[in-house]
C-alpha cells in the first residue's frame, strides 16, 4: 500500500519562501508520477508540479519560474521549493503519487498536468497560507 506523508506547510507573507515534503513509501516501481496538488476553499483541486521517475517535471503556468519540485531516490522524498509566494498560493497542498506516467499530456498544444482524479495516492494535505 502506497503512504504519502507531508511536511512543511505554514504561514508565511508574501515574497516568502516554504518547502513541502513528501515522503513516499510502500512501492518499487520503476516508472511512477509523483506530483503537488493544492486545493483553495470553494476551488477544485489543480495540479501544481509534477515529477516523473527519470527526472521529467511539470508544472502549471501559475507556479512556473516561483516553484521547484524535486526528488531524492535515497530518502522516497519529493520535495516543493516555494518561492515569490503570493496570497492566491493559500491552499491546501497535497502530494500525490501514480504508478503510471506520463504526469502530463498535451492538450491544445500545452502541456497539462494529469487531472486530480487520475491519481490513485494521496497524502493528507498541508495548510499554506500567505499574507499581504
Amino acid at each position: 500500500q502506497v503512504q504519502l506523508v507531508e511536511s512543511g506547510g505554514g504561514s508565511v507573507q508574501s515574497g516568502g519562501s516554504l518547502r513541502l515534503s513528501c515522503a513516499a513509501s510502500g512501492y518499487t516501481y520503476s516508472n511512477y508520477c509523483m506530483g503537488w496538488f493544492r486545493q483553495a476553499p470553494g476551488k477544485e483541486r489543480e495540479g501544481v508540479a509534477t515529477i516523473e521517475s527519470d527526472g521529467t517535471t511539470t508544472y502549471a503556468d501559475s507556479v512556473k519560474g516561483r516553484f521547484a519540485i524535486s526528488q531524492d531516490n535515497t530518502k522516497n522524498t519529493v520535495y516543493l521549493q516555494m518561492n515569490s509566494l503570493k496570497p492566491e498560493d493559500t491552499a491546501m497542498y497535497y502530494c500525490a503519487a501514480d504508478l503510471t506516467s506520463p504526469c502530463a499530456y498535451y492538450s491544445g498544444g500545452y502541456l497539462t498536468i494529469r487531472g486530480y482524479y487520475e491519481w490513485n495516492y494521496w497524502g493528507q494535505g498541508t495548510q499554506v497560507t500567505v499574507s499581504s
